[in-house]
């Protein structure tokens, strides 16, 4: 066994205890788990007309439910898919124009950042909503979240950006200036990539955070996921079956971002192995 540098490798007696504590927590929950079940039993939260619908293509209500449903989750995966793509390019740009901003100037970009990020996104939303009827923008009700969500998260991501640039070590920089690189080429060809590489795990968190959001979307009764999944509510009358069905849909679309990141990053490490073990060979090679 090792030694941990950043803190001290715990003993046998408080790994028997932390084991302890393992299982302890695991029975309290499976406790928990098989007290809801019969709670819900006995409730007849598991009869089929409660599920009927959800899971029985005979069901009468069966088609009708899905194409409701499908046309939310349509709604919530276009939403937060212009959300995302916005906030990337205009956090990456806010990241950028606060790094090489003067200081005469610079104090307005932070500002903006500072407020964007110190506004309750759902603020945002319902401002957005009701700001772009009121400037002549007769768009559909979709952009008022969209520019909501977006105006919250490009501030988080440009946040994220700056962490990730300021965390490289200034020896790149340098390296590049002293092969005549300029410094648009210094950002976007060694520093950005290597930011990107860096934040991806907090970018893609963010990412995840932008589909949640758009949930908010029943502020300006925009026909999102969760708000179809209420009517169907109002209309069947089994809230808890619809809502874990809408809980399982964001979780597996959530899971699948949090995988395609960490398929992502061991990518990339991956390429970074292979390029520092190719440069070692090159350069015996060509000692010879």
């Amino acid at each position: 066994m090792t030694d941990s540098v950043l803190y001290e490798a715990p003993g046998p007696r408080a790994r028997r205890r932390a084991r302890y504590a393992s299982v302890v927590t695991a029975l309290v929950l499976l406790a928990v788990l098989a007290w809801a079940i019969h709670r819900f039993a006995a409730e007849g939260e598991f009869a089929y007309d409660k599920w009927g619908a959800l899971v029985d293509p005979t069901n009468e209500n069966f088609s009708a439910l899905w194409t409701l449903l499908g046309g939310g989750l349509a709604n919530t995966l276009m939403a937060a898919g212009w959300s995302i793509l916005l906030s990337l390019v205009l956090g990456t740009l806010l990241a950028l124009t606060r790094i090489t901003a003067a200081a005469w100037y610079r104090w307005a970009v932070v500002g903006v950042i500072e407020l964007l990020r110190g506004t309750p996104v759902v603020v945002l939303i319902f401002f957005s909503a009701q700001a772009l009827p009121a400037l002549g923008l007769d768009l559909p009700l979709m952009w008022g979240l969209v520019v909501g969500l977006t105006a919250y998260n490009c501030v988080i991501i440009a946040e994220i950006v700056r962490a990730g640039i300021a965390a490289i070590p200034t020896g790149q920089s340098e390296a590049a200036y002293a092969v005549g690189m300029r410094r648009h080429q210094v950002m976007f060809s060694v520093l950005l990539p290597q930011a990107f590489r860096a934040m991806l795990p907090a970018l893609i968190s963010q990412l995840v955070v932008v589909l949640k959001d758009t949930s908010l979307g029943f502020t300006i009764s925009y026909p999102e996921f969760v708000q179809r999944g209420e009517i169907a509510i109002e209309n069947l009358g089994n809230q808890i079956q619809v809502y874990l069905v809408v809980a399982v849909v964001f979780i597996l679309i959530n899971y699948t971002l949090s995988r395609v990141a960490v398929h992502t990053e061991r990518a990339l490490s991956r390429g970074r192995k292979s390029s520092a073990a190719r440069e070692p060979a090159s350069a015996a090679t060509t000692g010879d």
